[in-house]
């Protein structure tokens, strides 16, 4: 190979089915350059799995530009078509496996694994160009013709596994709202011995009452807010304040904190073990919140009077579960049993949803 035009790169030889890989480290600026997103390039065959989910670029590229000092990228997988030398710097037993990967530079290269980070990574280069001598490490396959590169992708996503939203909002120490609810999660007692911090939704047998989650959404829906967005402290001291009057309130949480029930019976007997009414409840304190700022907490306690029993079938089927008894946890569900309890502590509907109550009615919905 004529090493006045190849690719060099630092790398680390190993063997993965008899075959040799690569791993090296290359700086960002040069992502883009080698990695270019051109369909044209693609066999017709792989085009389909790489299409790009172009929503998903800005979150990832302001994901490194606003946190230059501790942002985190896995590696990228690519196959190479074309010739490949491995040079180790030495024949000692010890490094021979460490060298100097060239590629030569009319090679083609095709991303299995990663092309959402290089395109968020093309992006934020021109954004924060001094992002360009950091670097990413590139597994590199020798593929010639790509003939192997589509096995490679399936079964690099068939084994992937994708963590919980609930083991996001854990392992989450940027996003304020994610820290606030941890940290009301550790304060309160119930929700402290009672919650589920890595599952999002719990199997009958769980010795927990609810997820972490179902808290945080019921937050954004007390709060009216998405994930990333700013928390005032003033909705910080309301959110303590109103899962604090909650947990007072629900009989049957209180029941089970005091032995008298166990978190079984909970979910198999009452809404109150559940992801829909959590969020239907968020509805209601962010109506509150607007509307009775200075007299909600009474409002909050009267749901300690409501006969949240999957029994009662007048007042929760079709809004927390159907027909066959499952809960049912939908956008509609959680807003038809906000209604019915705005509807049990006096509160007025608003124009969308007295709507949608009428469809439900009216068997619509």
């Amino acid at each position: 190979m004529d090493t006045t035009f190849s690719y060099n790169f630092p790398s680390i030889r190993g063997v993965q089915a008899g075959k040799s890989y690569f791993v090296a480290m290359c700086p960002l600026r040069i992502i883009p350059r080698i990695f270019l997103f051109d369909e044209e390039e693609i066999p017709p065959e792989h085009r389909a799995q790489r299409i790009l989910n172009k929503a998903r670029i800005p979150e990832m590229t302001n994901y490194i530009v606003e946190n230059q000092n501790d942002y985190v990228f896995s590696s990228i997988t690519a196959s190479v078509d074309g010739e490949v030398e491995f040079l180790p710097f030495n024949n000692e037993p010890s490094s021979k496996d460490l060298g100097q990967l060239r590629i030569s530079l009319d090679a083609r290269f095709l991303i299995n694994d990663g092309q959402h980070r290089r395109a968020a990574i093309e992006e934020a280069l021109k954004i924060s160009p001094e992002l360009g001598n950091e670097t990413i490490s590139v597994v590199f396959f020798h593929d010639e013709g790509l003939k192997k590169s589509q096995q490679i992708f399936s079964d690099l996503n068939r084994h992937a596994v994708n963590t919980t939203s609930s083991i996001g909002i854990l392992y989450d120490h940027r996003d304020r709202l994610s820290m606030i609810t941890k940290d009301i999660i550790t304060s309160t007692p119930l929700l402290s011995r009672y919650t589920d911090k890595e599952r999002v939704s719990l199997s009958k047998n769980s010795p927990k009452i609810l997820a972490l989650n179902h808290i945080f959404n019921t937050n954004m829906r007390l709060l009216g807010k998405a994930k990333g967005d700013e928390i005032t402290n003033d909705e910080e001291e309301f959110l303590r304040q109103f899962w604090s009057v909650l947990c007072d309130s629900i009989v049957e949480w209180n029941l089970v904190l005091k032995k008298e029930l166990n978190p079984r019976e909970l979910r198999a007997n009452f809404i109150v073990g559940h992801g829909v009414f959590l969020e239907a409840v968020g509805i209601v304190g962010n109506y509150l919140r607007n509307y009775h700022d200075n007299d909600w907490i009474p409002y909050i306690k009267s749901l300690s009077k409501i006969d949240w029993h999957r029994n009662n079938t007048n007042d929760w089927l079709g809004r927390a579960f159907n027909q066959n008894g499952r809960i049912q946890k939908t956008s509609y569900t959680i807003q038809l049993t906000a209604i019915k309890i705005k509807q049990f502590i006096n509160l007025p509907l608003t124009e969308s949803e007295q709507t949608l109550e009428n469809k439900f009615f009216q068997g619509v919905v």
